[in-house]
C-alpha cells in the first residue's frame, strides 16, 4: 500500500511542476491526435451525409463495412500501415515509419469510420421535414445540405468527440508505427507502457492521471452534446 501512495504522491508533484518530460509526452499526444482527427473530420463528415441522404446500389454494404471497421482492433491497422510505409512496402520511400505522420495516417484510419458512421447516424436523425422545408423556401442543394447538417450538428460534433476519444487512448497503432522514440513519438500511452515496465511507476502513473482525466471530460461533453442532439 505504502508503494501506491508513494507513487501517487510523487505522481502528483510531476503533474504539478510540470515535468519537461511529461509535457513533451502530452503535447505529442495531442498533436497527433488533434490532426488524425481533423482529417477524419474533414473526409468522414461528409462521407457519413453523402450516404445518409443518398440512395444508392451497395448502400447497406457500405453501412455494415463501417460498423464493422468500427470495432477493428488498432494493431490489425498498425499491421496494415506498417506493410505499406515500411523500408520494403509501396511507400517505404516517404520514410514515415517511426515518425509523428504514421501515427497519424493509423489513427485516422482508426477515426475515419466511427466519424463517418456515427455521423450517418446523426443525419438520419435530422427531422425528415427540414430537408423538404429547405426546398420549398428555395434552397438549393448546397443550402439544403448545410441547413440539414445544421440541424444535427450536436450528434456530429459528438461523432468526432467519440472518434477523438478513441484515438487519445489507443496505444497498438502508436507503439507499432511511431517506435515510441522519446521527444519524437512517444505518446501518453506508449510512455505509460515503457516506463512501468522499466520501473518508472511515478511518471507512468501521472500519465494514467492525465490520459484519465482527458477520457473523463470527453466523456462529460459527449454525453452533453447527445443531448443536446437528442
Amino acid at each position: 500500500m505504502d508503494y501506491i501512495y508513494e507513487g501517487l504522491k510523487n505522481a502528483l508533484k510531476i503533474i504539478i511542476s510540470l515535468d519537461p518530460e511529461m509535457l513533451g509526452i502530452v503535447f505529442v499526444s495531442l498533436k497527433v491526435s488533434t490532426t488524425s482527427i481533423v482529417l477524419a473530420t474533414l473526409v468522414g463528415v461528409p462521407l457519413g451525409f453523402y450516404i445518409a441522404i443518398k440512395d444508392f446500389w451497395g448502400k447497406g454494404g457500405i453501412v455494415l463495412l463501417l460498423n464493422t471497421l468500427m470495432a477493428l482492433p488498432t494493431v490489425i491497422i498498425g499491421l496494415l500501415v506498417y506493410s505499406f510505409i515500411s523500408r520494403g512496402g509501396p511507400l517505404g520511400s516517404l520514410g514515415f515509419l517511426y515518425t509523428p505522420w504514421a501515427m497519424i495516417i493509423g489513427q485516422f484510419i482508426l477515426a475515419l469510420p466511427i466519424v463517418s458512421n456515427l455521423s450517418l447516424s446523426a443525419t438520419q436523425g435530422v427531422d425528415k421535414r427540414v430537408e423538404k422545408t429547405a426546398l420549398t423556401l428555395g434552397a438549393d442543394n448546397l443550402q439544403t445540405a448545410l441547413t440539414i447538417l445544421r440541424e444535427g450538428r450536436f450528434a456530429i460534433f459528438a461523432a468526432i468527440i467519440a472518434g477523438f476519444g478513441r484515438v487519445f487512448s489507443e496505444v497498438g497503432i502508436s507503439m507499432m508505427l511511431g517506435g515510441n522514440i522519446k521527444w519524437l513519438t512517444r505518446n501518453i500511452t506508449t510512455a505509460i507502457a515503457f516506463e512501468t515496465g522499466k520501473g518508472e511507476f511515478s511518471l507512468g502513473l501521472s500519465l494514467g492521471i492525465i490520459l484519465l482525466t482527458v477520457a473523463f471530460s470527453i466523456n462529460i461533453l459527449f454525453s452533453y452534446l447527445q443531448k443536446k442532439g437528442a
